[in-house]
């Protein structure tokens, strides 16, 4: 019997998982079918309960995105700690009547940046802009590669000193930098050799307020939203930094959530060149 797997979200047309995870399967030889799910917005638990009715004990876990990553936080009997660092959950595992969450972005960004970027967040200036739940995903492993500096920029400051100290707190930085957080009036003169958009500025087509002197020499400018031109990354590239999109980071996380399911770790790399060269 085959297992089966499901993102859930709304919308959900746009999501390329499904694709991502057939082109896993067929390359480690794993006997598994994977769906897009549209789930009402206030009906999450529900479709994954009929997800789970539908499919018995063949039911072995699921993806989750936009908007229900908090509500499958809740929903998670237990949680790995990069989940309850992130306050969200974008990968269910289902054993029996308990449900694992965990939350693979953070790990998603890390292994795109080192493997496919070459950018090692060791020992860099980073600046993480935003204080939203796609910020929250990814400071506790960024923190544990060993940063020089890791800022975190938002609109209201206030909201970013509020999230840097909470990462502070956590044990895992007991040793090694803590983050510190400013609004971005406070980036004026400062520089770093990683600047990560974790905003959804690109969304509505807005300029974030950023000085050009944020974009160090060499610097990588790392936009999370992939498949289109955003202010930020035309700011960073007439700025001399070196820009990314988040394609890597989303086929990465999707890997990180197929280990955790099946416990074999996929070639990224063919995947993400048909992704990116889909004739």
């Amino acid at each position: 019997m085959s297992d089966h797997y499901a993102v859930f979200g709304n919308p959900i047309g746009h999501s390329k998982s499904p694709r991502i995870h057939a082109l896993f399967a067929a390359q480690t030889r794993q006997d598994m079918s994977y769906e897009a799910i549209l789930a009402d917005k206030d009906g999450f638990a529900a479709a994954v309960a009929a997800f789970r009715a539908r499919h018995h004990a063949g039911a072995r876990g699921a993806n989750v995105t936009v908007p229900f990553k908090e509500e499958a936080c809740r929903l998670a009997t237990t949680r790995t700690p990069r989940a309850e660092a992130a306050g969200a959950v974008n990968t269910l595992s289902f054993d029996g009547g308990e449900i694992l969450g965990d939350n693979t972005d953070g790990a998603g960004l890390v292994r795109d940046l080192k493997h496919n970027l070459g950018c090692d967040p060791a020992g860099r200036r980073i600046l993480l802009l935003g204080a939203g739940g796609a910020a929250r995903g990814v400071i506790l492993p960024l923190l544990l590669e060993g940063p020089a500096d890791l800022l975190i920029a938002n609109r209201t400051e206030e909201t970013a000193a509020r999230l840097a100290l909470e990462f502070a707190r956590l044990p895992a930085c007991a040793v090694g930098i803590k983050p510190d957080g400013c609004g971005f009036a406070g980036l004026a003169g400062r520089s770093f050799d990683l600047v990560i958009n974790a905003t959804s500025a690109g969304l509505a087509g807005a300029v974030l307020p950023l000085p050009t002197s944020v974009f160090a020499p060499r610097c990588v400018a790392y936009e999370m939203l992939y498949g289109r031109e955003t202010a930020f990354m035309t700011q960073a590239r007439e700025a001399g930094a070196r820009v990314a999109d988040g394609l890597g980071m989303l086929v990465e996380q999707a890997a990180e959530a197929f280990f955790v399911w099946r416990g074999v770790r996929p070639h990224t790399a063919p995947v993400l060149a048909a992704l990116r060269n889909p004739s």
